[in-house]
């Protein structure tokens, strides 16, 4: 559990991709592939609660760090997924430093947070290793709060001070949207808004994430000061590959 939230605070790049089928044999493919975590979507994504559990079975026999994307920032969410054995949690919409500070205490238990105490769970090994857990979790966990809106980037500073956040996720197409510019992300605001947010990393100690559509973003990301970088999405890539398959049929129509 531990290894990642380390690696990812000493900025390293760590590198995932998005799960958006609800598919736990879509999660252990993507888990094999090469990445660094992966995050399963329960926001967006077409999974419920339930294949939330076997996809999470299945990343575990896998090298990367399973994650999961709540739907919202509200304390019975967390629980109830992090009882299932994440890494860490993905928080969307995070506005203002108190939000930010509700996401931290939410991930850990008492007296450092407030989530609830239970040890016949998944996360604790259903109670065998509940000692372990509960000792680990609170420094374990990572947790990651999304930059989409601009109230967000007006106080970066401060989201990224709170502690107990470790990454500030920028979310390209609600950022863009809100900030009326829709998936201009080439936009010279938009560029700011980059940087505002890599910057107020750098100064609190804390990583800047952000998911692309494109292969050919990397390097640039990477020069502009972000380290945990997603790319792609397990039904993108379904969706374009079915796509092609159908295509090479085309000029015998």
């Amino acid at each position: 559990m531990n290894w990642i939230r380390q690696r990812v605070l000493s900025r390293e790049l760590m590198v995932g991709t998005w799960l958006n089928l609800g598919s736990s044999l879509t999660a252990e493919i993507a888990g094999r592939a090469g990445f660094d975590w992966v995050v399963i979507d329960i926001e967006h994504g077409a999974g419920d609660h339930e294949s939330l559990v076997h996809q999470l079975q299945a990343v575990s026999g896998t090298p990367a760090a399973p994650l999961v994307r709540i739907a919202w920032n509200e304390a019975p969410r967390f629980k109830r997924v992090l009882d299932l054995g994440p890494a860490g949690v993905v928080v969307p919409y995070v506005t203002s430093a108190e939000e930010a500070r509700q996401a931290a205490a939410a991930m850990r238990y008492p007296p450092k947070g407030i989530r609830g105490v239970a040890s016949m769970n998944r996360a604790s090994g259903f109670a065998r290793e509940f000692d372990a857990y509960f000792a680990e979790a609170n420094e374990g966990l990572l947790t990651v709060v999304q930059v989409e809106t601009e109230t967000a980037l007006a106080c970066a500073d401060e989201i990224a001070s709170v502690g107990g956040v470790d990454v500030l996720f920028v979310g390209p197409m609600d950022l863009s949207v809100n900030m009326g510019i829709p998936l201009q992300y080439g936009h010279p605001r938009f560029r700011s808004a980059l940087a505002k947010v890599c910057d107020a990393c750098r100064r609190a100690g804390k990583a800047a994430g952000i998911l692309l559509g494109r292969a050919d973003q990397i390097q640039e990301m990477i020069a502009a000061g972000f380290s945990f970088i997603g790319l792609g999405s397990d039904g993108g890539v379904l969706a374009e590959g079915m796509g092609r398959l159908a295509a090479a049929f085309r000029q015998y129509r």
